[in-house]
């Protein structure tokens, strides 16, 4: 039998396919003394069909807390018992914001709200955050307010956000394990309508959830079905008063096969760097992933956590020669 990563050599690098559902599960079932090997294809990967550049993002939550949904990692949900209380921010506070990610270099700035989908007052606080940001601060801007209406997808797209994030959180298999008030397929519904609006699409999710090895291939082949423009990926960070803060984080050379192996199902997207990593993976383990198909990374302090500090990120990516993507590139 030919070995997966022989395969993955021939299918990925040189044609281009990404890996299948089946594939992508020899891949994470890899044993460690081949984890070096693994993530030096996927950077090769990474090299080839994407290039050497760093796309660089900062986020910042205009209404945080009080989500009426139940998703067991969010410590935003107003059904649990963790610290997060509802808040919202002002216009000005939205572009300093904007102006400070701006500063680092970063070509994006994505507002980002917790709730199941943006209301009347939220859609409006949204315009008009777009409007002074447009007015003051030259960057890309992105949302994530939750699933859409068709209106709202229109209002957006008329706004000029060139990108929007909706995760699908985990394959849809185990879905029901981690969200019961609504459903993937409402999910993914928005992510059609925001294609189809000519906006990209962002959708990624949360690694150490409970989810099988299987379910984590099912998860890579349904996001490769997908096909988003950008693919953010997050570790578990067990949050206090959710119902998974006793969850263990991911281990290093776990998180560091599934980064490998999200590269090698989806070779041209950008896969980015998001919550959980600063625990999971450290310093050294940053470094890897970078050096095994992450081509993006939010950068600064995430919607409820502490990120890894702005400065050391970017320290890194000159110490790997890896330029930051220009503004221009992202028009």
């Amino acid at each position: 039998m030919t070995d997966i990563l022989t395969i993955a050599r021939q299918q990925v690098l040189e044609e281009g396919r990404g890996l299948d559902r089946a594939q992508a599960l020899e891949c994470l079932s890899l044993p460690d003394d081949r984890l070096e090997e693994l993530l030096a294809l996927a950077h090769e990967v990474r090299m080839r069909h994407c290039g050497p550049e760093v796309e660089v993002e900062g986020i910042i939550s205009v209404k945080t807390g009080g989500c009426p949904e139940d998703c067991h990692f969010c410590s935003q949900s107003g059904q649990f018992s963790s610290p997060v209380r509802a808040a919202w921010l002002d216009i000005p506070s939205l572009v300093e914001a904007a102006r400070e990610t701006a500063k680092t270099g970063a070509t994006e700035f994505c507002i980002v709200a917790a709730v199941r989908g943006p209301d009347e007052r939220l859609m409006d606080q949204v315009r008009k955050g777009i409007e002074a940001i447009n007015a003051e601060v030259d960057i890309q801007i992105a949302c994530s307010l939750g699933m859409l209406t068709q209106e709202q997808v229109d209002a957006l797209s008329s706004w000029g956000v060139h990108r929007y994030n909706h995760n699908l959180e985990t394959a849809k298999s185990h879905f029901s394990k981690v969200v019961t008030t609504h459903t993937w397929e409402e999910r993914w519904d928005t992510l059609q309508m925001v294609r189809e609006a000519g906006m990209e699409v962002c959708c990624g999710g949360l690694i150490g959830m409970g989810e099988t090895l299987e379910q984590r291939a099912e998860f890579a082949s349904q996001l490769a079905e997908l096909d988003p423009h950008e693919v953010p990926l997050n570790f578990l960070n067990p949050r206090p008063g959710t119902p998974f803060e006793s969850f263990p984080l991911v281990e290093g050379p776990e998180a560091l096969k599934t980064i490998a192996t999200f590269r090698l199902a989806l070779p041209r997207t950008i896969l980015r760097y998001a919550g959980g990593r600063e625990l999971t993976l450290g310093d050294l383990g940053t470094k890897d992933g970078l050096l095994g198909g992450i081509n993006a990374m939010i950068v600064g302090n995430y919607l409820t956590t502490l990120g890894r500090n702005a400065d050391k990120d970017l320290d890194l990516l000159t110490e790997l020669q890896m330029p930051i993507k220009a503004l221009s590139q992202t028009l």
